[in-house]
């Protein structure tokens, strides 16, 4: 995959998550006050790992064919933060 691909594909990604950000956000209306509690602090855990993806994301758009790689794994690493960060919500 090239560069402005895999950009491409990890923008629609971070937009993705947002709106999976918004969905849960959603959710948390109907819980009740105890659960709510908890429900809005994975939730802040949640917008903080997308937002150091986003980061990295800019600084991957920024990025020169010298360090490439090193801001890509730099990325990657932050996505699957996000990721598992999603998961353990849901478990």
């Amino acid at each position: 995959m090239d560069k402005e691909a895999y950009k491409q594909k990890q923008e629609a990604q971070l937009k993705e998550w947002q709106a999976e950000i918004d969905k849960l956000k959603a959710q948390t209306q109907k819980k009740s006050a105890e659960s709510k509690i908890a429900y809005e602090e994975n939730i802040k855990k949640l917008e903080e790992k997308k937002e150091e993806a986003s980061e990295k994301f800019k600084a991957l758009q920024e990025t020169g064919d010298e360090r490439w790689e090193e801001v890509k794994s730099e990325f990657e690493k932050k996505a699957e933060d996000f990721k598992k960060q999603l998961k353990d919500i849901f478990s």
